[in-house]
């Protein structure tokens, strides 16, 4: 009798936690979330990869990734007591998918279409807030920890073997039905959740974004050498960009989308259902003469709550001259660029400087 009634007990006790896993699931799209899915606080199987990548020094000047990597293997040490992770993803593309269409517009300032809207990690953390409030009014106090890209977590790991996607050979995270124009939050809780499983690849023998990278960055399938990636150079990096990838930078001003647009299961991509992602001060179609007329209070003004306002204005400029210098040849670019020189740092006059030699080298040609 005693075996029975444990044997019930616990077969209750697990249906109870799978009913609460789907109304935990089910509240997370009503809050705005795309997917939700439950983790087990385990990241072991990235580590290895992760220190190779190391090793080869793609993290460039990223010396914090070197930190904490038990942390990131075992979230448990970063979060002691975590039993289960809820992991969410929120959709940011705001126009309508284009199959394998990256655009051709080189005058226009380009700005990654995660950072023309409002920051998403102030609204995911809220929305993790809000998940986790909510969960309490139904089940009682629990412990528990939002993260946004905040801290030494292998994200896309635990979110992939969840089954939220997997990572393609671009080193971002795909899902069959929704693309990859997402970003990513964890919930960590102390809740005994029962966890998701893996999903299955699908990239095949497909090089699209490999292929289109315009500075070479993925050196081979899921590793990118950050030293190359205009991501990494147009947001973290502050120095003298190196002049061997200023063309390849083209007017990407602020982070590049190239490897995401061309990837076919972005065929799919959802469209973003909140509307902090709608851009800003009309920043998906701004051009590059308009951005550099901002001084720095122009800058501080329209990045407030912008994930732009990381870069900094001075790299903000720095970029904006690349992309001046990479413009087809204009008698206004360049006595724009010579009138305002004496306005800027150092860096930023060197980027000027490239900027007026290929605008000489463009009137050259005509």
């Amino acid at each position: 009798m005693a075996s029975t009634s444990s044997s019930s007990n616990i077969s209750l006790q697990q249906l109870d936690l799978q009913e609460l896993k789907t109304w935990i699931k089910t509240q997370a799209l009503d809050l705005g979330f795309a997917d939700c899915v439950i983790a087990k606080p385990d990241a072991q199987a990235e580590l290895e990869r992760f220190k190779e990548y190391l090793k080869r020094g793609y993290h460039a000047d990223m010396t914090y990734l070197e930190e904490n990597l038990d942390k990131r293997a075992d979230p448990t040490l970063l979060v002691p007591g975590t039993r289960s992770i809820i992991c969410v993803r929120m959709n940011y593309l705001v126009e309508t998918p284009k199959p394998r269409y990256v655009p051709n517009e080189p005058n226009a300032a380009i700005i990654a279409r995660y950072a023309r809207g409002r920051d998403y990690h102030k609204i995911m953390r809220g929305r993790l807030k809000t998940l986790a409030t909510r969960i309490r009014e139904r089940v009682g106090e629990f412990e528990s920890r939002p993260f946004a890209d905040s801290a030494p977590i292998f994200e896309k790991s635990l979110a992939e073997n969840a089954g939220m996607g997997w990572t393609g050979k671009h080193t971002l995270l795909i899902h069959k039905k929704s693309g990859s124009f997402f970003v990513l939050g964890e919930l960590f809780t102390s809740l005994d959740l029962p966890f998701d499983g893996p999903t299955t690849k699908h990239c095949g023998s497909c090089t699209a974004c490999i292929d289109i990278c315009p500075t070479q960055a993925i050196v081979e399938p899921y590793m990118l050498d950050a030293r190359k990636c205009i991501a990494y150079l147009t947001i973290e990096y502050k120095g003298i960009i190196p002049e061997e990838l200023r063309r390849g930078i083209g007017n990407r001003v602020f982070g590049c989308d190239d490897c995401q647009l061309i990837c076919p299961w972005n065929s799919f991509a959802q469209k973003a259902s909140i509307e902090d992602f709608n851009p800003r001060h009309d920043l998906d179609q701004v051009t590059l003469l308009d951005l550099w007329h901002w001084d720095e209070a122009t800058f501080l003004t329209n990045t407030e709550g912008s994930p732009i306002r990381r870069t900094g204005y001075q790299s903000f400029m720095r970029n904006i001259a690349i992309g001046l210098g990479n413009a087809p040849f204009s008698s206004l670019i360049l006595q724009t660029l010579h009138e305002t020189r004496h306005l800027h740092d150092d860096i930023v006059q060197v980027h000027i400087d490239w900027a007026i030699q290929e605008q000489l080298i463009k009137f050259q040609t005509i």
